[in-house]
């Protein structure tokens, strides 16, 4: 399967597979919110388009377009190119400079890299008909409060990831008791005796608790007490692929 990107500039920006690093990840001890596996898988399932220069946009809390200031960090003839105030109220728009072509029955949905954290500002998230749109689309933010934000070069300000938009209608949620899963039930009840145990021998100072410091199940795709196995499809690392020139 092809995710076609065409540029619409000379010198578009970088699209690059999701990275699993974050800075607030990292400022943790031992670097521990790594070990959450949903973490990581988010943060790498789809790709960055990148900040192609710093600057910084500054809200004074009004209506109109011109109450946002956009100062880029040197002198760039073609800013607007890249990023605006176009739709007032404290929406600041960048433009990812690319249009995407999807399969057939496939959408994109546009968005902030996932658990990339930014005081002052929210990516808004767009669900776009990429297999038949002829025309780019834009990615915006919007100020929670007035002030100012910085955005860096090379920092994500665009995560897009295809989706098969359609088929999600074909769920149907259904409200079940554990109990009318005895299979599910049992797996359950192991996890969780394993956890309480876990977490009792962790807070007593159980030196094989300490120095095991986090349990794996998930991350393996174990379940406790060899009640049953995750399946095939369980991961623990996403590679996607490096845009080529095709």
């Amino acid at each position: 399967m092809e995710l076609e990107c065409y540029p619409m500039t000379a010198r578009p920006c970088d699209l690059v597979p999701g990275r699993q690093s974050r800075n607030w990840m990292d400022a943790f001890a031992s670097r521990h919110p790594y070990r959450c596996l949903p973490l990581t898988m988010a943060n790498t399932t789809g790709w960055e388009i990148l900040v192609p220069f710093g600057f910084t946009a500054e809200w004074n809390g009004g209506p109109a377009q011109s109450d946002i200031k956009i100062t880029p960090d040197r002198h760039q003839p073609e800013m607007d190119h890249f990023v605006t105030s176009h739709f007032s109220r404290g929406v600041l728009t960048m433009h990812p400079q690319y249009l995407f072509r999807t399969p057939p029955g496939w959408g994109m949905l546009a968005q902030g890299s996932p658990n990339h954290v930014k005081d002052g500002i929210q990516p808004l998230t767009g669900l776009i008909e990429t297999d038949w749109l002829p025309f780019p689309f834009t990615m915006n933010w919007i100020f929670t409060r007035p002030g100012k934000v910085k955005f860096e070069k090379g920092e994500p300000f665009c995560f897009i990831l295809p989706v098969e938009h359609r088929k999600v209608e074909a769920f149907e949620p259904v409200i079940r008791s554990l109990e009318s899963n005895p299979g599910m039930r049992g797996q359950f009840d192991a996890w969780n005796r394993a956890r309480t145990d876990f977490n009792t021998r962790l807070a007593s100072g159980d030196p094989d608790a300490a120095k095991e410091a986090w349990q794996r199940f998930y991350f393996k795709g174990e379940v406790p007490e060899a009640l049953g196995t995750a399946p095939a499809t369980h991961a623990n690392k996403r590679r996607l692929k490096t845009p080529r020139v095709g």
